[in-house]
């Protein structure tokens, strides 16, 4: 073929590439075609290609082109173009359509044999300008989810206690930690009839915004069953859970310990809505408050069961969240139950805070780079005097 010839085949295959004309493209390439213009270290054969070429145009609309210059030489053809066309369809290259016009400059070298199209090589500025998009996204994407967990820690933060309640011969702490991204940890102190003093401890699924709200919403209707009438721990949980059940976001739940406190004689009644459970130090032992009940959030009329027990002088109680038990050291160890259970058997006598002796081997164990994964949560609660 000609010199004439090979360039007018040239503007032929790229009016057949603009238009996704496939049936002429099949015809023009060559069996064994090869593409050299995708990602470095990628080649195309012609039924990739042919397949990339109508991913490509599909994505945008209103696409035009016009070959500014070409020349010729043996059986090669340089061809230098410029398009334009709106990205409004369909994701290219990871980025979704934003309704923007794009304008390509690009180089292209066909080598032609027997009348076909052989290999082809090539370089543009749409490549270049599409990626640019995508990083745009994934700022703009960072900088909504960076809003989101502002907010959501800024809920989770005003539905936390602002102080620790005073107990004539007891010992109350509480310690929070979030993590770099917010979960749905809670914990409450109540102030109840008679004296009495409501504990909750909880965790709900997920992260972010709807964490939060979920967290909040919980928190809300368990304080306000709690403090508004004389229900059990059971009761409170059972109704908050018909309440959650209805409103809930689908694959989330609550889980959530709740027990109420008679100071003047240390008598503990809770209940437990599928949260990790208690442990209560006795006797130089550490034993686990156990009651049954689903999380909060998955099924209506659900019973939860009620346990008691008396806290006596030196007794104390830890209320957690799994934020601690599921932190990992460098090998990739679990922290576990059965060291907190140990731990807390071994320090939950001593005068000094339970919570502090935790901590310290927390980081001991997980060590200087630890990268925490999840919130914790620690709620102590210890009988320090003989109680009449």
């Amino acid at each position: 073929m000609s010199v004439e010839q090979n360039m007018a085949l040239a503007r032929r295959f790229f009016e057949a590439r603009v238009k996704t004309d496939l049936d002429t493209l099949d015809k023009m390439l060559a069996p064994d075609f090869v593409s050299h213009t995708a990602a470095p270290g990628q080649q195309l054969d012609r039924e990739s290609y042919m397949r990339h070429a109508a991913e490509s145009v599909s994505a945008f609309s209103d696409v035009r082109f016009v070959i500014e210059d070409q020349v010729a030489a043996g059986d090669k053809v340089v061809s230098r173009i410029s398009g334009r066309g709106t990205h409004a369809r369909s994701e290219l290259l990871g980025t979704t359509p934003t309704g923007r016009e794009i304008a390509s400059i690009a180089i292209f070298i066909h080598r032609l044999s027997g009348g076909k199209i052989s290999e082809e090589w090539g370089a543009g500025t749409g490549r270049s300008e599409l990626l640019g998009q995508r990083l745009e996204q994934e700022i703009r994407e960072r900088e909504r989810v960076e809003q989101e967990l502002r907010v959501a820690r800024s809920i989770q933060q005003a539905s936390l206690p602002e102080e620790v309640p005073t107990l004539e011969g007891w010992q109350i702490a509480s310690y929070y930690q979030p993590a770099r991204e917010v979960g749905g940890d809670f914990y409450d102190f109540l102030e109840l009839k008679d004296g009495h003093l409501g504990l909750v401890v909880g965790d709900a699924t997920g992260k972010g915004v709807p964490a939060a709200l979920v967290m909040a919403s919980a928190r809300s209707m368990l304080r306000a069953l709690a403090q508004a009438s004389d229900y059990s721990p059971g009761d409170v949980l059972s109704r908050v859970n018909d309440s959650l059940t209805i409103d809930i976001p689908p694959n989330m739940f609550v889980t959530c310990f709740y027990a109420i406190l008679d100071p003047k004689s240390g008598h503990l009644r809770y209940a437990n809505a599928g949260h990790d459970l208690p442990y209560l130090h006795r006797n130089s032992a550490a034993e686990e408050l156990r009651a049954r009940g689903m999380p909060l959030g998955l099924m209506p009329e659900t019973f939860y069961e009620e346990k008691e027990t008396i806290l006596k002088a030196g007794d104390s109680a830890l209320l957690y969240s799994d934020g601690l038990v599921e932190a990992h050291d460098p090998q990739g160890e679990m922290f576990g139950f059965p060291r907190l259970r140990g731990l807390v058997a071994e320090h939950g006598d001593e005068e000094g805070s339970l919570e502090e002796a935790l901590l310290e081997e927390l980081y001991s164990f997980v060590g200087e780079r630890w990268e925490q994964e999840d919130d914790i949560t620690l709620l102590t609660l210890r009988c320090s005097a003989s109680l009449s």
